[in-house]
């Protein structure tokens, strides 16, 4: 029964402070927003401005394919 008195009031302090602690995270915008930066990491690569996707467009040579005459008036291919 000695073990009550002791143990009681230490849940409560732990609950009280397990509340506070919430309370403070929910106001100092911790679970503001939970899925965009699970999204924005999905489209950083199409970002212009972003550097990685400068790079890859600069480093890559983009060309046209050559044109092939098939033989026939339909498919044939005038550049």
């Amino acid at each position: 029964m000695a073990a009550l008195y002791i143990m009681i009031p230490v849940a409560l302090l732990i609950v009280a402070v397990a509340i506070y602690v919430f309370f403070w995270a929910v106001d100092s915008g911790q679970y503001d927003d939970l899925d965009g930066p699970a999204h924005s990491i999905l489209f950083d690569d199409q970002d212009p401005k972003h550097q990685a996707g400068v790079d890859e467009a600069s480093s890559k040579d983009v060309h046209k394919p050559e044109a092939k005459h098939t033989g026939c008036a339909i498919g044939r291919f005038d550049e």
